[in-house]
């Protein structure tokens, strides 16, 4: 029992990397430019592809498999800024639907470009496993590389956020728009800065996920809802809150499904988020805007 209870703690802690990779990006996406985006999932999904494509099918490492993943869903993310979400800007149900719109068109892409049928295979970039602790509970290297990935990317983020005038200048954009353009802040600018930034994390998380995940066209929806309620119970546009409420949503889910039943896991998850929200409805490290 103690080894099942060890091995279930890490395969939480993998999950909630990759879910605070997702949440981060797609709370700094609202955050900035108030765009609900449907199409996150597909990001994801866009960069497992990236790596089964680069890494599983052309021998690339699997780190700079990544970092292409990266590159490309950025690349993507700032595409669907510049001339999709810009032109919705300030209608909200606007910007929705093409990001609806946008995840079909990359479901169909890859379609084409992968068929379907049998999921991608992506065979584990570091082979053999770690004892954990002395404690006789073997651990997958791979798993290891998600946590440690996941975890630089997230504090680079942190840095850039709180250390560098551009990340200043997009939090201010963040929390007040129109005082932010008063001060001579681009808003066009930080936008596709944000959108960037939100995309090529999902693209990493989900590049990074591929060797322990099924990859096929259709990934990115259990993963975009997930999403969707650790932000809300960390509290929408707030990034600690986000990778707070990965932590705990995944750790829950995780042990739930392990000792009971995944779909009990998921339903008994949605009503902790309607709990927490009648108890505290910003979330729990979310703010009421002023009036």
């Amino acid at each position: 029992m103690f080894e099942l209870i060890l091995q279930t703690i890490v395969n939480a802690l993998v999950a909630s990397s990759a879910t605070a990779l997702m949440a981060v990006g797609l709370v700094l996406i609202f955050g900035v430019m108030r765009v609900i985006n449907f199409a996150h999932g597909e990001l994801f999904m866009v960069g497992a592809y990236a790596v089964w494509y680069l890494y599983a099918q052309n021998g690339w490492p699997f780190m700079a498999a990544i970092a292409a993943a990266l590159v490309v869903v950025l690349l993507i993310g700032l595409v669907m800024e510049r001339f999709l979400f810009r032109p919705m800007r300030g209608n909200p149900l606007g910007g929705l639907i093409m990001s609806v719109g946008v995840l079909f068109i990359l479901q169909v892409v890859a379609v084409e470009f992968g068929g379907v049928g049998l999921m991608k295979h992506v065979p584990s970039a570091v082979r053999g496993t770690v004892d954990l602790f002395g404690t006789g509970v073997l651990v997958p290297w791979q798993r290891v590389v998600v946590i440690g990935v996941s975890a630089v990317l997230l504090i680079l983020l942190w840095l850039f956020l709180h250390r560098t005038k551009v990340g200043f200048a997009l939090r201010a954009c963040a929390q007040d728009p129109e005082a932010a353009a008063l001060q001579g802040i681009s808003i066009n600018k930080f936008s596709l800065i944000a959108m960037g930034l939100g995309a090529g994390l999902a693209g990493a998380a989900g590049g990074v996920m591929a060797p322990l995940v099924r990859v096929d066209p259709y990934m990115g929806h259990s993963v975009i809802v997930t999403a969707f309620i650790v932000i809300i119970v960390g509290g929408v546009g707030s990034l600690e809150g986000a990778v707070l409420a990965a932590v705990l949503y995944t750790f829950f889910h995780t042990f739930v499904t392990t000792f009971y039943d995944g779909t009990i896991a998921t339903i008994l998850g949605l009503l902790i988020m309607l709990l927490v929200l009648i108890v505290k409805p910003t979330g729990i490290m979310g703010t009421s805007e002023k009036v």
